[in-house]
């Protein structure tokens, strides 16, 4: 900058203020300016002039997994709206039970950043306090955490849709295809799915058979595998709740390889309305996952200009009907 002044023939300070647009800058002074500036190649830092300001103009992003969809679509939603307030992301990637001890250990040293959102996982109680320590505001997206502003669906109610969709259809033998991420034990989505299969079962006066419970872990190879465990039962169920779209996806290749019909023997419904679900036909209860991330980034701003906020907000969730599912058959 002293550069870009003395080329200019002004002080640094009008060259500052030249640069950063301020209104009390004469038109030819700032034209003088901003020539010298061409000439040089020079560009104002977005360090310095965050350092200067006293934050760091970073945001820590930490999530489980980067190539599922539903946490690349949070991210890209969460992204978009720091970007465009000139705030950078950096991403951890804390995949096992390991790299998440190794990163909240490591989290106090990492004070470089003005705000930390949690993506989609559980918060334990000591993470918690290791993330008190950074002393900046904490927001979680895609997944209720309560000790922190949040934004996420309601996964009860969720539940509740698909398997009210089933009901209603007239299925009374229900199989559900649980989930379990070993890497994020006591997830809240897979609690809130859960328990929508038995207080469905419990309203409508039905017993739940343990058999047609099966749970597996994250992903389409796994849901085939459980699909195939269900058609093993002497009884095996007319319909299938799955956790997620992939896990139904997996069910529905079990179910063709078999030579069944979807839904004319077996209905499938899953949950997320993956971006597979509409091409494949498969009915599904959609939650705006890119929206949630936005709204995430917009938490975030919103903490950092000094609003006070403690609560959560919760998107709504929609039954979208498909081909896969249909009444039982006679």
């Amino acid at each position: 900058m002293a550069d870009v002044a003395r080329r200019a023939g002004v002080s640094m300070a009008t060259a500052s203020r030249a640069l950063s647009d301020h209104p009390h800058v004469a038109p030819a002074t700032r034209a003088r300016v901003l020539a010298a500036a061409e000439h040089l190649s020079y560009v104002i830092s977005p360090e310095a002039s965050r350092l200067a300001g006293g934050t760091t103009g970073r945001v820590a992003v930490v999530v489980p997994h980067i190539s599922r969809w539903f946490f690349a679509s949070l991210l890209e939603g969460l992204e978009a709206v720091l970007r465009e307030s000139d705030l950078d992301v950096l991403l951890y990637h804390v995949g096992d039970a390991a790299d998440r001890s190794t990163f909240f250990q490591r989290l106090p040293a990492r004070r470089k950043v003005d705000a930390v959102v949690v993506l989609g996982m559980p918060v334990a109680e000591p993470e918690r306090e290791r993330l008190g320590l950074m002393g900046v505001h904490i927001v979680a997206a895609g997944g209720q955490v309560e000790s922190y502003p949040y934004v996420s669906v309601d996964d009860l109610a969720a539940g509740r849709q698909a398997m009210d969709h089933l009901l209603f259809l007239g299925h009374r033998r229900i199989g559900m295809i649980a989930t379990a991420d070993p890497g994020q034990p006591g997830w809240p989505a897979v609690r809130g799915r859960t328990r929508a299969y038995h207080e469905a079962h419990a309203d409508a006066g039905i017993p739940v058979d343990e058999r047609l419970i099966v749970e597996v872990p994250w992903g389409g190879a796994p849901g085939a595998d459980a699909m195939a465990q269900l058609l093993g039962l002497r009884k095996p169920p007319t319909a299938v709740y799955a956790h997620s779209d992939e896990v139904a996806l997996g069910a529905v290749r079990t179910l063709r390889r078999a030579g069944l019909r979807i839904p004319g023997d077996v209905s499938v419904v899953g949950i997320d309305d993956h971006p597979l679900a509409d091409l494949t036909d498969l009915t599904t209860v959609a939650q705006p996952v890119r929206e949630q991330g936005t709204l995430a980034g917009r938490m975030v701003l919103s903490l950092l200009s000094g609003e006070d906020i403690t609560d959560g907000v919760t998107v709504p969730t929609r039954l979208v009907i498909r081909g896969s599912t249909g009444p039982p058959r006679p």
